[in-house]
């Protein structure tokens, strides 16, 4: 921020507006610190997970495991589901974290050709230190945002998100 209050977001919308007067930027305003404030997030959690040698996409696994609660297991079609990931992805990631042993494949008890991954107790240890440094993370990225105006912030990307994923 400058000392007139301002950002390189406000910088860029003026330079638009002074080259391009017949546009509406006002989107720019919001998108683009949202995109710059994604960016920064996503260096964040990079940090957080390298420094526990984790990548994205397995906390992504580990925590759906972990947030299903004891006895900490889902089906592959439900990990599916969650993560946003085609089946044959998860067969993949599920492969590559069994080796590393922090989940594993059991059979379903009421379906004979079913399965169920179960997170072991590596799994939920890696996890949920993983979960604690990113969230002391991220509540430092916030740490300048009084209460209030997070609160807002949360209703307003809620209703936003709410209409962009239907």
């Amino acid at each position: 921020m400058t000392a007139r209050g301002q950002d390189e977001v406000d910088r860029i919308v003026d330079a638009w507006q002074r080259e391009r007067p017949d546009l509406d930027v006002a989107p720019l305003h919001v998108l683009s610190r949202i995109s710059r404030v994604a960016r920064r997030l996503d260096q964040t959690r990079g940090t957080a997970f390298a420094r526990h040698d984790v990548e994205g996409w397995e906390f992504d696994v580990l925590s759906a495991l972990r947030r299903a609660g004891t006895p900490y297991e889902l089906s592959p079609g439900a990990l599916v589901q969650q993560t946003l990931v085609t089946s044959g992805t998860m067969t993949n990631r599920v492969d590559r974290l069994e080796n590393r042993g922090l989940v594993r494949r059991r059979p379903a008890p009421n379906d004979r050709r079913g399965v169920l991954v179960e997170l072991t107790d590596e799994g939920r240890d890696l996890v949920d230190a993983v979960m604690a440094d990113l969230l002391a993370r991220e509540q430092e990225l916030l740490s300048h945002l009084p209460t209030r105006d997070r609160e807002r912030l949360a209703v307003g990307l809620r209703t936003l998100l709410g209409e962009l994923e239907g």
